[in-house]
């Protein structure tokens, strides 16, 4: 990998927190394989795996990580997607970073394009690829941060606001590149607030006057509810799922939290059991 084709000031950020089993072998090979295929490469990979049997050893004998600049760090704090990714900012150096879930995959030129925005569009603090999202089948199902490029969808076309979000809640943080102060100047993400914590983040960043630009390319390729994914848990793994009938619980308490950067504790007593 040559110097001249690294995003020099920016770390993809994998973060490893549920046990390798199932297909985890084949959605991180496709993962692995989009940042070899990247036309323009983050200068270093961060994967943040928890402190669980097997994920270590797995990933200390994986063959095909190539001239990719790979750094492992255990997260012993908590095992949470949001913890993986709060504490995995904490370690890296570059002024940027991003996010790549293991059954996700960037496109061969979002990095060539971030690159060229940040570039041009100096006072931009995070930008969103164009995301597709697809099921487990690799079978398309829609498109998502797309909308902010929709004529009166928010008050400035591309941009993400705050008076958007409280109408629309659908937006996707993997894939995008963030600057870390900013990251941490606004708190992260909240390890308290469950099914919402992405939306929960957005509004607290728009809140706080953070500049988000959605770059209007294809960027990144999301899989959808993949059996033991973050979000498939919380939907279906008993001792962790949500019901519908919660959901709501959890949208109304993003639009209440944003205005607080820390991260509060929140009393969540779901339908039907008694508090």
């Amino acid at each position: 990998m040559t110097k001249d084709n690294n995003l020099n000031d920016i770390t993809v950020i994998i973060p490893v927190h549920n046990v390798v089993e199932g297909d985890f072998e084949k959605y991180f090979e496709a993962a692995i394989k989009s940042l070899h295929e990247s036309t323009v490469k983050p200068e270093e990979i961060l994967i943040v795996h928890c402190d669980c049997p097997g994920v270590k050893e797995w990933l200390d004998a994986y063959e095909n990580f190539g001239d990719l600049n790979i750094t492992m760090y255990e997260n012993k704090v908590g095992p949470s997607f949001q913890v993986q990714i709060n504490e995995g900012v904490k370690q890296i150096k570059t002024k940027w970073f991003s996010i790549l879930e293991i059954d996700d995959e960037y496109s061969k030129i979002w990095f060539k394009n971030v690159k060229e925005y940040i570039d041009s569009y100096t006072d931009v603090d995070v930008f969103l690829p164009i995301v597709v999202d697809v099921n487990e089948k690799g079978e398309f199902l829609n498109f998502t941060n797309e909308a902010l490029w929709a004529m009166s969808f928010t008050d400035k076309l591309g941009y993400l606001d705050n008076n958007a979000l409280l109408q629309y809640q659908n937006f996707q943080s993997s894939g995008m590149v963030i600057k870390k102060d900013t990251f941490e100047e606004v708190g992260g993400f909240k390890d308290n607030v469950l099914l919402t914590f992405i939306y929960e983040f957005f509004l607290r960043a728009t809140y706080n006057d953070v500049q988000i630009l959605t770059v209007p390319k294809l960027g990144y390729k999301h899989t959808n509810m993949r059996m033991e994914s973050l979000f498939w848990t919380y939907r279906f793994k008993e001792n962790h799922k949500i019901e519908a009938e919660n959901a709501k619980f959890w949208v109304d308490t993003a639009k209440k939290e944003y205005f607080f950067k820390e991260d509060r504790a929140i009393n969540f007593v779901p339908q039907g059991v008694q508090a």
